[in-house]
């Protein structure tokens, strides 16, 4: 676990000696730790060409089980355009953790791509995984067009439907977005109790709320009473859930989930994607923990992008939510400076026939 306190001069002071603590031994960086390059679509007669590093095999420690009830489920999804995210975020859980062969991942896809499934195998030949196909078709008449395009893709909206792509056997996930890394053992964040409740994440209750939704619905009384009582309106991040799946299908969450998207198709009440049908049904009744394990918004808003410090206090997971991702910033050369704590789980290797680096 990291920690972080704004300091009182020198702002990148602080930020540097995190990057030195987080810095995994087995990556090699250039000095500037950033890594530019185009991939040259290879010829059939050309040898296969991965553009990811393979990452070292990690071993469990000695006091880990071996049993089916010591075992991890954690779940992400899988798309082209943030593999070099997923690739980064399955290092830094894999490194940070006691017993990394005691975690199982779910893989989630829409559309058919090989060369993502041949990267996984060889960039992380020791992964335990399974891999779902979600159908987009879903989803796809239930859609509202938000205020960006990739809040708007069918697969962000997978996660509302595990009950149903996952294993009966599988009864308890994490569910992890892809544009984070992990700095702490995610035995740790298993471990929350859920007391009783179908997921939990950090909660913030003194968010603005009524940023969420439109006028249209806080207009609505019987919209606006939905977070009477003691339901108070609590934001929580959908990219950072331990869920209880199988409270979650006795629950008939997902159909709950696309009422409320339901309604979005008929007037606007909200602009955001997969986000606020989630707070509608759950915020203010889910388990809160520790804001540790979400240090989100390091991509900026949802328009821009703009730079963002860290908040006070420890870290245990840093999240890229925002439409800011770090590879593309540091791609660009124009990152920052929280995204230097991403660069060192980067996997990712520039062309060898075209590099941009100087």
């Amino acid at each position: 676990m990291a920690f972080w306190s704004p300091p009182s001069s020198l702002p990148l002071l602080g930020l540097l000696s995190i990057i030195l603590f987080l810095r995994p031994t087995s990556v090699v960086t250039s000095p500037s730790g950033i890594r530019h390059g185009i991939i040259r679509k290879p010829s059939s007669s050309d040898p296969p060409f991965h553009p990811f590093r393979e990452a070292p095999a990690y071993r469990n420690g000695d006091a880990c089980g071996s049993s089916p009830a010591d075992r991890i489920h954690v779940v992400m999804t899988l798309d082209a355009n943030y593999l070099r995210g997923t690739m980064a975020a399955l290092l830094s859980i894999l490194q940070h953790s006691t017993c990394p062969e005691n975690i199982d991942f779910h893989f989630l896809w829409s559309y058919l791509e090989p060369n993502i499934f041949s990267s996984i195998k060889s960039t992380f030949p020791f992964l335990r995984f399974k891999l779902y196909r979600f159908d987009s078709n879903r989803v796809r008449g239930k859609i509202s067009k938000s205020i960006r395009q990739a809040l708007d893709q069918p697969l962000n909206y997978a996660r509302i439907y595990l009950g149903d792509i996952l294993p009966a056997d599988v009864r308890r996930v994490i569910y992890l977005d892809s544009d984070l890394v992990m700095v702490d053992d995610i035995a740790k964040l298993w471990g929350v109790a859920l007391g009783g409740k179908v997921l939990a994440a950090p909660e913030y209750c003194h968010a603005n709320f009524s940023k969420y939704f439109t006028s249209a619905f806080w207009s609505n009384p019987g919209f606006a009473r939905t977070f009477d009582g003691r339901r108070r309106p609590c934001y929580f991040n959908t990219g950072v859930m331990v869920v209880d799946v199988e409270k979650w299908r006795q629950g008939g969450y997902t159909k709950k989930v696309e009422e409320w998207m339901a309604v979005q198709k008929k007037m606007r009440i909200y602009q955001l994607g997969s986000l606020p049908p989630f707070l509608l049904v759950l915020a203010g009744n889910i388990q809160p923990i520790d804001h540790r394990w979400n240090q989100h918004g390091l991509g900026g808003d949802n328009l821009e992008g703009k730079c963002r410090d860290l908040h006070p206090g420890p870290i245990s997971l840093l999240h890229w939510s925002g439409k800011g991702k770090p590879w593309l910033r540091l791609d660009s050369r124009r990152p920052c400076a929280v995204d230097n704590l991403w660069a060192p789980y980067d996997l990712y290797r520039s062309s060898p026939v075209s590099s941009l680096e100087e």
